[in-house]
């Protein structure tokens, strides 16, 4: 971990990442990859410590509140968290001062800012985003290997609607010739349905590989799934999409279930969702977060 003195921290779209690595361990993490010229080992968490006065200057100065955006690039509610507080202290200012947040994180240290959360969303709105990628919980501790398992996740969900917090979940990434079944898909979409989630994001069956994350992933499939990397070259060489052969089934399945559900499942849409502020007047859009 090493700190840094950032020059800015909201995109122009509203998005803001605190931390830069992640020591969770997804051995498929696109963040990984070498275009985004990440100068520092990826375990090696850069902090951004003036995020928060970064942060509470720029809402200062906005003259309409919106949906401010979390966890797109990098995890929140990494290890170091714990220790540095650095995710609440910016939720703080966000309650203070009336803005939206929309937080994307796989970890059950969400549960900490319960308090927050509920703050921000009696005032304004919260949504908290989860990935699902396993139904295994064996093999998601193996793809997932540092960050709770997804029966955890599921617990997480639940307590956001215990406490009238709305969920999305990222159904992200359907591994081919690992997750990619219809036994996988259901049983996920099976636990979005009990906790009650108001959509469920899917942008394809399939992974993405870039440069350096793909180097990544393949050490793992050779070291955890023998056989699998050789399949992977076979059927996608160096291909940025690497789609499973049981995409158009499982996409059938995953739209079909949602709609049965009245859950939202259609990509623009949610993301109308996440970025709709609400206020007295009506709603207004703010511009999605990168």
């Amino acid at each position: 971990m090493h700190f840094v003195e950032a020059k800015g921290i909201l995109s122009a779209h509203n998005g803001m990442n605190l931390y830069r690595g992640c020591t969770h361990g997804c051995i498929y993490c696109d963040s990984r990859s070498l275009c985004y010229q990440m100068k520092h080992d990826f375990e090696d968490i850069e902090v951004k410590r003036n995020a928060p006065e970064l942060l509470e200057r720029a809402l200062r100065r906005r003259r309409k509140p919106c949906m401010i955006g979390t966890g797109a690039m990098c995890d929140p509610y990494l290890h170091c968290e714990e220790e540095l507080g650095l995710t609440r202290r910016c939720l703080e200012i966000v309650e203070r001062y009336g803005f939206g947040i929309a937080v994307q994180t796989k970890s059950d240290r969400i549960l900490r800012d319960m308090d927050l959360l509920r703050r921000i969303n009696e005032k304004t709105k919260c949504v908290v985003q989860m990935t699902l990628t396993t139904y295994d919980e064996a093999l998601c501790r193996i793809v997932e290997p540092a960050v709770c398992t997804t029966a955890r996740r599921y617990e997480v969900l639940c307590e956001m609607r215990r406490n009238g917090i709305p969920t999305v979940v990222w159904l992200s990434p359907i591994l081919p010739f690992l997750n990619d079944t219809e036994e996988n898909v259901r049983g996920i979409l099976e636990l979005c349905f009990s906790a009650g989630v108001k959509g469920v994001l899917c942008f394809g069956m399939g992974v993405t590989l870039r440069d350096g994350d793909r180097e990544y992933f393949y050490r793992a499939l050779a070291r955890y799934f023998p056989g699998v990397k050789e399949r992977y070259e076979r059927s996608f060489g160096r291909a940025y999409e690497c789609p499973s052969p049981n995409s158009r089934a499982l996409m059938r399945l995953y739209h079909r279930e949602c709609e049965a559900h009245g859950v939202m499942h259609d990509t623009e849409q949610i993301f109308a969702y996440l970025n709709r502020f609400p206020n007295l007047e009506g709603e207004q859009l703010c511009l999605p977060f990168t």
